[in-house]
């Protein structure tokens, strides 16, 4: 049957929209969560069904929200060995290694980070998102590797993503970028949309989408005869948005090593160290690592941070890259 809310109107609280009434008398679920119920009809008030998330409230209105029980996912478990940072019975961490994708949607149903999750814990019941994405609260893409939280309860959940939204949620990654920033400690803020000519892009747009904050700064730049100029940066989230860090690099002119999507055109580099140039075309995804996550435990209520180290296939290019440095100098 899932669990009721019921909540009675009192005189401070007449006027206002029924989704913020629920949100400000019940902080376990977050203000989109309330919304989806209410669309979704789970709401009455006076005994009637409204799927109206701005309705306006009166005094003595009584209001019922059901939350019904999670959706069973019909997912198929998949044999995967996960790298788990750490877990207890509210979360798990997790490093996710480049090539495997997040969660089940068009053309991967079956072997994705969510199904090894089911493999590995049957008992995931966090349907906040929808069946597809149990426990998922935050994403990083196929090709990036990194530190990842996964929510085992919705109430976990709920907490998590509302830290998400306040930008409470310390995230921080590495990259290897093509070229040096100017300046070279600064913040992007922009819009980012979906991009008009390909769906599956995203753009910085001056006036419509998404809010998107990153904070970067150059912590190694690499130049001389034998290497084209490439530079490790560290970015720092303010915002989630698709692709963040990938389509700001880029709107900057100094596009991720290994991007595929966003990428320029990079002609061929004289002179470049052979064993290096193997390291770069043969990288087969980003130089993109998910380097340190930090958040506030839903439940014990303290600070939890955790670091990871690059992965050898990137770890490997900056060794050589710092061995040519050396003898070059």
């Amino acid at each position: 049957m899932g669990k009721k809310i019921n909540l009675i109107v009192d005189e401070k609280d007449q006027n206002t929209r029924v989704d913020s009434f629920i949100n400000k008398h019940n902080k376990e679920i977050s203000r989109t969560r309330i919304k989806n119920l209410i669309l979704g009809k789970n709401l009455k008030i006076n005994d009637q069904v409204i799927d109206d998330p701005s309705k306006k409230i009166s005094i003595n209105d009584k209001i019922i929200i059901q939350i019904p029980e999670p959706k069973k996912a019909s997912l198929k478990p998949y044999k995967y060995n996960l790298d788990i940072v750490y877990e207890d019975d509210d979360l798990i961490v997790i490093n996710k290694p480049a090539g495997i994708v997040m969660h089940p949607g068009a053309g991967n149903y079956d072997n994705t980070i969510v199904n090894a999750l089911i493999n590995y814990d049957k008992k995931l019941s966090s349907n906040v998102g929808d069946e597809l994405r149990p426990g998922i609260v935050h994403r990083i893409d196929k090709n990036t590797s990194g530190l990842v939280v996964i929510a085992k309860n919705n109430l976990t959940h709920e907490n998590l993503s509302s830290q998400f939204n306040k930008h409470k949620i310390l995230r921080s990654y590495q990259l290897l970028i093509w070229g040096k920033l100017r300046p070279s400690i600064g913040k992007i803020e922009t819009f980012i949309t979906r991009s008009s000519k390909n769906r599956q892009m995203m753009e910085v747009s001056q006036t419509k989408g998404k809010k998107a904050i990153t904070n970067y700064k150059t912590l190694e730049v690499f130049e001389n005869k034998n290497t084209p100029t490439l530079t490790l940066v560290e970015c720092k989230l303010e915002t989630g948005r698709t692709h963040q860090i990938r389509v700001h690099m880029n709107y900057l002119g100094n596009s991720i090593v290994g991007d595929d999507k966003y990428k320029k055109k990079f002609k061929k580099i004289k002179n470049i160290d052979l064993e290096l140039n193997n390291l770069l075309v043969g990288l087969g995804r980003q130089f993109l690592h998910a380097k340190t996550l930090g958040f506030f435990h839903p439940q014990k209520k303290e600070k939890m941070i955790f670091d990871s180290k690059l992965p050898n296939e990137l770890n490997n290019i900056l060794k050589k890259l710092r061995k040519t440095k050396k003898l070059n100098h």
